[in-house]
């Protein structure tokens, strides 16, 4: 059976890396992300990562009345060094398995990555190399959400794959509310008027403009980034 994906877009929260640590990075959640990361690589998928930073420095959490008052400007640049930090941690990890990797940063930083550029990425990619996207878009005010939209888009990705603690959308936080429901697909217009948290309102209408499926799933369930490559029906995808 072959992968339905040819290249894709695997998103990645910062607390995803945390495991059950109350912050930081779990090195066992590491292993297990580049072992999957590994397994799709072998199927001769081109992958592209991109990590966000919420369990080392949240930007928006400590803006305004919240957390450390700072400019939304100073934090968002804050957040977006700290996705160096996970990106660095998963190359190690992957490297160490015998996966070539770049990291590549929207913010230069020549000593530790490489600067962002597309034809280099895709050139990185078409030679089986896993490419990890860091510091967002370079911009404040843009989530990391929205960079991998726009990283997707730029590398001609299939689709964007989304890692996160719960098995798809729910109506609501079935950690919380007991009897939301899942949605099994959806349609890009009803994430927005539904404000269902996949992914911020930004990153759905690029992704609906661009009509690039996202498809949203447990990262927790080893294997399970396999199964979406091989186009198993798991978690919710969100496409026209």
């Amino acid at each position: 059976m072959g992968s339905v994906y040819k290249r894709i877009v695997l998103k990645l929260s910062g607390e995803a890396l945390q495991g059950r640590k109350s912050h930081g990075i779990d090195q066992s959640v590491l292993i297990s992300i580049s072992r999957q990361i590994k397994e799709i690589r072998d199927l001769k998928v081109d992958v592209a990562v991109v990590l966000g930073a919420g369990n080392i420095f949240r930007g928006q959490e400590n803006t305004g009345s919240r957390g450390l008052d700072m400019d939304r400007s100073v934090a968002d640049y804050m957040g977006m060094l700290a996705t160096v930090i996970n990106g660095l941690a998963l190359q190690d990890v992957l490297e160490k398995s015998g996966v070539p990797t770049r990291v590549m940063t929207a913010i230069d930083m020549e000593r530790i990555a490489e600067p962002y550029i597309r034809r280099r990425a895709i050139r990185h990619l078409e030679k089986g190399r896993v490419v990890i996207f860091v510091a967002g878009t370079g911009n404040p005010y843009f989530t990391t959400d929205t960079a991998a939209a726009l990283r997707a888009m730029e590398i001609n990705a299939n689709a964007i794959l989304k890692g996160t603690q719960v098995d798809g959308v729910y109506s609501a936080d079935p950690l919380k509310v007991k009897g939301a429901r899942k949605f099994t697909h959806l349609k890009y217009i009803d994430v927005l008027k539904k404000g269902l948290k996949v992914m911020d309102a930004t990153a759905i209408s690029l992704c609906m403009d661009n009509k690039l499926p996202i498809v949203v799933f447990n990262l927790n369930k080893k294997g399970n980034i396999k199964r979406v490559v091989l186009g198993e029906r798991i978690g919710t995808v969100v496409a026209q």
